[in-house]
């Protein structure tokens, strides 16, 4: 509708975040099964994980969406590990979701949250 001046993503276009979770999954169980931690590359693995998920999105997601991405990668061990964020998001519109990784070496953690862009 042209003269609209309508707020929100249309019916039916929101972020997915159980679609978005399933490719945050897969692509860590694939990329990730059998990579043994380095601490001396773990910054790049970081990196390299998160343009990787961006680009598996970005043709997913409904265009006017936001994705930030955060990933986190260490060293499997006894020690223990929280991850939090914070956002300020709108409950209509926005949403987020997570996915986690763990070998006899390494773990990951991918977050991604979704938010609309009016």
């Amino acid at each position: 509708n042209e003269g609209s001046n309508t707020m929100g993503p249309e019916p039916g276009c929101h972020f997915s975040a159980s679609r978005t979770r399933q490719i945050l999954q897969a692509t860590l169980d694939s990329y990730l099964e059998g990579v043994c931690y380095s601490p001396d590359s773990c910054s790049q693995l970081c990196q390299i994980l998160a343009d990787l998920f961006l680009s598996k999105l970005k043709d997913v997601n409904p265009p006017r969406y936001k994705l930030v991405c955060q990933v986190v990668v260490g060293q499997s061990g006894k020690q223990g590990i929280r991850v939090a964020s914070r956002s300020l998001m709108n409950p209509n519109t926005d949403n987020y979701t997570s996915a986690v990784f763990q070998n006899h070496s390494l773990f990951a953690v991918a977050l991604v949250h979704g938010m609309y862009f009016e």
